[in-house]
């Protein structure tokens, strides 16, 4: 069985057709509706690790309101979407105390968050049509933008990302990012280009970015990471051979770790590498590759 990806397994409905209907909406956001306490991009987790809501009447002067969905009682929850010049509009960068508090919140708490943040992101970031430059505004309850010029109707962008590890002879190539904590190695991953499937860009990303060529490529799991907005893909896939060829452009260093080794760190062993957080994928990706007989 696959463990659950982190940032998945949200408990809100997404209320599609509240986004269709501007007057069912309104009457949504009444007293009963909960709106998410947010410090910029950062958001406010009590003790118990779940995310801070409040009511409407603390919405910002001059914000919008973007519906993130409904939870079991039918009541609306809604993020803040502040105004171009306002506090906050600035997409925030990670830092640790983010990502500790990410990894303390409770199963599903953090896929409410990936929606909000990867929203609030995109619409900080397109205020201006991409195509003929006016400026947009927010439609479909904060799921769009449409432009006040041409018309042109704009949607949150999703990034499709590979993350991958390949598998040679029980061991498992994995790779340390330039600037990463110390100790710290994961799976590689890159970008799907447009014109190639997930197989493809799997096979081309370790090729470029290790040398090693790969096939029988088999998907494992996918998980959203707003950081901005992309999707990650996991894959495993098996190597025609284990040399290794860096492209230190891309990676400061890649080795091959046996399955024993990969089982020992993820129980909290020490070992010769740092493992990725519970959080994020690569941690799905090794734990279901290292649990194989």
């Amino acid at each position: 069985m696959t463990p659950v990806p982190g940032f998945t397994g949200g408990t809100l409905d997404r209320a599609d057709a509240l986004r269709h209907d501007p007057a069912a909406l309104a009457a949504k956001l009444d007293w009963r509706a909960r709106l998410l306490k947010l410090d910029g991009l950062t958001p406010e987790v009590t003790a118990d690790g779940r995310l801070a809501w409040t009511s409407l009447a603390d919405l910002p002067e001059a914000a919008e309101v973007i519906l993130l969905g409904l939870d079991g009682g039918d009541r609306a929850h809604v993020a803040a979407l502040l105004p171009a010049s306002g506090e906050g509009t600035t997409p925030a960068m990670r830092s640790p105390a983010l990502m500790t508090m990410l990894a303390a919140l409770q199963p599903g708490e953090a896929a409410t968050y990936a929606a909000a943040r990867s929203l609030l992101d995109w619409h900080a970031r397109h205020r201006f049509c991409a195509r003929c430059g006016g400026t947009t505004h927010l439609f479909r309850a904060g799921w769009g933008r449409q432009c006040d010029a041409c018309y042109t109707e704009h949607f949150p962008r999703v990034d499709p990302v590979v993350i991958m590890i390949a598998e040679h002879d029980g061991r498992a190539l994995l790779g340390r990012g330039k600037g990463w904590p110390e100790g710290r190695y994961s799976a590689l991953a890159g970008f799907v280009e447009p014109g190639e499937s997930v197989e493809e860009a799997v096979a081309r990303e370790i090729g470029e970015e290790a040398g090693v060529r790969v096939r029988d490529v088999r998907y494992v799991a996918s998980q959203p990471w707003p950081f901005p907005s992309s999707l990650m893909i996991a894959c495993i896939g098996a190597a025609e051979d284990d040399t290794i060829t860096l492209d230190t452009n891309e990676l400061e260093d890649a080795m091959w770790v046996p399955r024993d080794v990969v089982r020992a760190v993820l129980a909290g062993e020490r070992g010769p590498f740092l493992p990725p957080p519970p959080y994020a994928i690569a941690h799905t990706l090794l734990t279901v590759w290292a649990g194989k007989d």
